[in-house]
């Protein structure tokens, strides 16, 4: 793939910013939607977060009936519906309801996790092995592959308050331990032919034979790029929030890769947390409450509504706290779109991706607006 074009794609939270309210983020996301079909961006996924003030996107299919009822052309779905939560049967039916209604625009990105587990959250908060390759910055290529933070974090009650969340949100606990299996099941809803183990067969009649893709997606080498390599399905990586896994979770997708009647070779699409703006002091400007967001969301309490540059100024950092979100902030790509432009051609060469996912959240809606509208610009020059 090289440095081929790459087409973009979006990533929205529908974030809820201060001073402002769920609905006035999810308005937010119906517009932010219009804009980027306009500016040529292919696909619209919808992520799934609970039980966070930060953010409004809480359930992807329904969110995107209403993102594919104002948009004509847009490729809409979930980044990702979260199969920890939901039996395949549910999935198959509401994402094959709306590819009933809106056929070739669907797309079901599916994830493995529901809630993650409180033992596992302290366990990737925690300091890595000093002997890892994720104690350690890399380059690839010319992209950083950061080193995994050392994190420490104050675990009082924080076993508790998952143990309640996943309850709350509907953890299928043990049921969910077979990612693999939970795709597939999806898969033979949709193709017609789900069979129970006494060869029992059930027809879900909304998802049979319609016209979508679907996607897994992956933080790292594991469940989540086997089953997608293993079943020929097209793979969505994350670099913006696991940037150092992200070479380890494409390489375990080429891997496992086994060509299907879906997809003939390994697709890959690549995320990133971008921020453009004509000059880059205000596009930095722009980013600067990303850091405490971050930190906000490492805490185990969930995303904080995002700051405006003026509280994020107000913000008291100190060495630990810089280093708990460091990762993360330096992987933004955050400046002018030429520069932004680079970064993110980079990303695609390292990764050898097929398509990015650019994710933006600024405090004011224009400024997210216009961030892509850049962008799109940019990066239909760079790749002319």
């Amino acid at each position: 793939m090289g440095s081929s074009p790459a087409p973009l794609s979006v990533l929205d939270l529908s974030p809820v910013v201060t001073g402002q309210t769920a609905a006035d983020a999810l308005r937010n996301t119906i517009d932010l939607a219009r804009q980027t079909e306009r500016l040529g961006y292919r696909r619209y996924w919808l992520a799934e977060h609970h039980l966070v003030p930060g953010v409004a996107a809480s359930s992807p299919a329904v969110l995107a009936a209403s993102v594919l009822a104002a948009t004509e052309t847009l490729r809409v779905g979930s980044g990702a519906v979260l199969l920890g939560s939901y039996p395949p049967l549910v999935v198959a039916e509401q994402f094959g309801t709306l590819a009933q209604l809106h056929p070739g625009r669907v797309d079901l990105g599916v994830g493995r996790a529901g809630v993650i587990r409180a033992a596992e959250l302290i366990s990737k908060l925690s300091a890595p092995n000093p002997d890892s390759p994720a104690a350690r910055d890399r380059i690839v290529d010319g992209l950083l592959i950061p080193a995994r933070p050392k994190v420490k974090i104050e675990t009082s009650g924080l076993v508790e308050r998952f143990l309640a969340q996943q309850r709350l949100v509907g953890d299928r606990g043990e049921a969910a331990a077979d990612y693999g299996r939970d795709v597939r099941e999806i898969l033979a809803f949709f193709a017609g032919d789900y069979r129970e183990s006494d060869d029992t067969d059930f027809h879900a009649v909304q998802a049979e034979g319609v016209d979508l893709e679907v996607w897994v997606l992956g933080s790292s080498r594991g469940a989540s790029s086997a089953a997608a390599g293993s079943l020929g399905l097209p793979f969505g990586a994350n670099y913006h929030v696991s940037p150092t896994s992200v070479i380890d979770a494409v390489a375990g997708y080429r891997d496992a890769f086994v060509p299907s009647a879906r997809l003939a070779k390994p697709y890959v699409a690549v995320s990133a947390d971008v921020v453009v703006a004509e000059d880059e002091a205000k596009a930095r400007e722009l980013a600067s409450g990303y850091g405490q967001w971050v930190l906000s969301v490492r805490s185990g309490l969930g995303a904080i509504e995002f700051p405006s540059p003026a509280e994020a100024a107000e913000f008291e950092w100190t060495d630990e706290l810089r280093e708990a979100v460091s990762d993360r902030t330096r992987t933004q790509f955050v400046g002018t779109p030429e520069q932004v432009g680079g970064q993110l051609a980079t990303l695609r060469d390292a990764t050898r991706a097929d398509e990015l996912v650019v994710t933006t959240i600024t405090h004011e809606h224009a400024d997210r607006v216009r961030s892509y509208e850049l962008l799109a610009k940019s990066w239909a020059n760079l790749n002319h």
